[in-house]
């Protein structure tokens, strides 16, 4: 019986390993965190993430909301993460600062799309008639708050874990980087954070 399930669970593992290569090219080290101790959970996080690729938002939107979440929750891993991946999508050095420095990027669209992101996360939903109103100004529909809620969801999941794991930011995505860009007030890991174990 024991035999069976860790057959079954060594399965899970690897079809989780087979669905990250064929997603990002490679096994991140958060999919690989996960993976270790729950594969479903790393299988749904993939799944999701790959639906929403190819839902509304084009892909420096959806970098720029990805960026948003996660710096809102000083999530160390995924600021970097997707600061290489948003860079690749086409989001500037700027955008990626000001995003980091909790600022506003310049351009109209990226702008409307981070002040909506915070403002869900700030109000935890609870958007009133004039919010609406006033991110329609900058062509935000509901179409885009729903993914934009769908983006918080599974963001948050992978923001959280890699609290709890203090997930290493992997080398490929240091490489996408512009090389010598400021991290100085992008999130971290908090002191007292690394004095505690996780096993």
């Amino acid at each position: 019986m024991a035999n069976n399930h860790r057959n079954t669970q060594s399965r899970k593992v690897q079809k989780s390993i087979e669905m990250a290569e064929a997603y990002y090219g490679m096994v991140p080290n958060m999919i690989e965190a996960v993976n270790r101790h729950n594969p479903a959970v790393a299988q749904f996080y993939i799944a999701a993430s790959e639906a929403l690729q190819n839902s509304n938002l084009q892909d420096n939107e959806r970098e720029a909301v990805i960026l948003t979440i996660s710096r809102y929750n000083d999530c160390h891993y995924c600021v970097r993460a997707h600061a290489a991946l948003g860079y690749e999508a086409g989001l500037s050095e700027a955008d990626i600062q000001d995003i980091n420095q909790g600022k506003l990027p310049a351009k109209k669209t990226l702008r409307g799309f981070v002040k909506a992101t915070r403002l869900i996360l700030d109000k935890n939903g609870w958007l009133d008639a004039d919010d609406i109103s006033q991110l329609e100004k900058y062509g935000i529909t509901r179409m885009h708050l729903y993914e934009i809620n769908a983006l918080i969801a599974i963001k948050t999941l992978s923001n959280y874990i890699n609290h709890i794991e203090q997930t290493q930011v992997d080398d490929a995505f240091e490489a996408m980087m512009p090389e010598n860009m400021d991290q100085a007030e992008w999130a971290s890991i908090p002191e007292e954070a690394l004095t505690t174990t996780v096993n």
